[in-house]
């Protein structure tokens, strides 16, 4: 059982004085514990066709507190399907073996506007293959696969969802896909040991949620697919990821807090480790402010970016509190950043960042240590102590910044 409120002391010497750090580890303030999958209260088998209102169905009439399962048949672990919605109380359970495919198809997650499948100025005509509404105590859980097949042509546009992303980046417009899992306001969901790959989108969106534990999630997306973040808490409190990979084309993590929406705060990442992606990232959005983010155990191979904050004039806000400890980065070209002028928007916010501190942090390779304050209200303000950095070459970047090594 992890209780993630803790205290962590070190000693350190500078000169002939000894000083004493406490950092008061005020991350996600319950009590997690690995997860337990709930009892099925109905089995399906897999038959390779559209499955779409036979799982619905299930989920509909599933008591709360249980889980539709879904299981292969024989040599057939295929499912596919449109648009699900999980009630709250229900789970999805999905058994080693069995794949649920999104369905090739742009119509099926059409929200209504027409536009799922196309370019436009707005980027919200789908709806996700997995949404959660409103859901307390729901979940997805299972050895199995969750496969958006972001790289398939769609049947009814000729085109890929991650093809159209990059149609998207040359036409400076946004791209109408849907995202694997969204949970909106929900409240304790669980993500256990199920397998997320290509997906059209970001894979997993907590906003405005109290409560997200992923446990042992192994997220798998090719570096090139653009705009699949790994796991995105917007505006949410009280989320724990825990011994998960994350490998993928865009943030591994990215917590933001949008205008108007709430804070972010009290989060907890143990025992982690990412492959391709831009790192363990807060922002780009941080208007309405990040606080109390703990990171206690991560590895970083080859990813583009490391320990990273991020955001510019058009959405900065406070960020505070933010500890990461016991980090191992190897060939990551940004190992830490702070930048206040991520896309160089304009607007009239200002970043206010301070106590943030590195520990125990281990660096191989080439890398560049970036603190760009430019747009903050008051030089960035951050510590570091315990860097290993013999193995490496670092390039430094300090503007507006204050950085404490001890």
């Amino acid at each position: 059982m992890l209780n993630l409120a803790r205290v962590y002391s070190t000693g350190m010497v500078l000169g002939a004085s000894i000083f004493m750090i406490q950092t008061a580890s005020a991350a996600d303030t319950r009590t997690v514990k690995e997860p337990v999958i709930p009892s099925a209260c109905t089995i399906l088998k897999a038959t390779g066709a559209d499955a779409t209102q036979v799982i619905q169905k299930a989920l509909n009439g599933c008591s709360s507190g249980q889980a539709v399962k879904l299981v292969a048949n024989g040599s057939q672990g295929n499912f596919y399907s449109g648009a699900l919605v999980i009630p709250t109380g229900v789970s999805l359970w999905i058994d080693q073996g069995a794949t649920l495919h999104a369905l090739n198809k742009a119509s099926a997650f059409d929200n209504g506007s027409g536009t799922c499948g196309t370019l436009d100025t707005k980027g919200n005509g789908c709806s996700a293959l997995i949404t959660m509404n409103s859901a307390t105590n729901s979940g997805i859980y299972g050895l199995g696969t969750i496969d958006g097949q972001g790289g398939a042509t769609l049947s009814d546009k000729n085109v890929s969802w991650w093809t159209l992303a990059q149609q998207a980046k040359t036409a400076g417009s946004k791209q109408n896909a849907p995202r694997l899992i969204q949970i909106n306001k929900g409240k304790n969901i669980t993500l256990y040991k199920i397998t997320l790959k290509n997906s059209p989108n970001f894979h997993v969106v907590f906003k405005q949620g109290d409560g997200l534990t992923a446990w042992g999630v192994t997220i798998n997306t090719p570096s090139t697919a653009r705009n699949t973040d790994g796991i995105d808490p917007i505006s949410s409190k009280n989320v724990t990821v825990a011994h998960s990979y994350i490998s993928t084309g865009d943030d591994n993590v990215a917590i933001k807090a949008n205008a108007g929406a709430g804070s972010s705060s009290y989060m907890s990442f143990i025992d982690n480790n990412f492959g391709a992606g831009h790192g363990l990232s807060i922002g780009s959005e941080t208007t309405d402010g990040v606080y109390n983010i703990d990171v206690n155990g991560l590895t970083l191979n080859g990813t583009t970016n490391g320990l990273r904050i991020k955001s510019d004039a058009s959405a900065s806000g406070e960020v505070a509190n933010v500890n990461y400890n016991t980090v191992t980065m190897t060939n990551v070209a940004n190992a830490l950043m702070m930048d206040t002028i991520y896309e160089k928007k304009s607007g009239s916010t200002k970043a206010n960042w301070h106590d943030v501190s590195y520990n125990n942090i281990t660096v191989n390779g080439k890398s560049k240590f970036i603190f760009n304050g430019t747009n903050a209200s008051k030089p960035l303000a951050a510590t570091m102590r315990n860097m290993h950095l013999s193995n490496a070459n670092i390039t430094w970047t300090k503007v507006n910044a204050n950085i404490l090594q001890y």
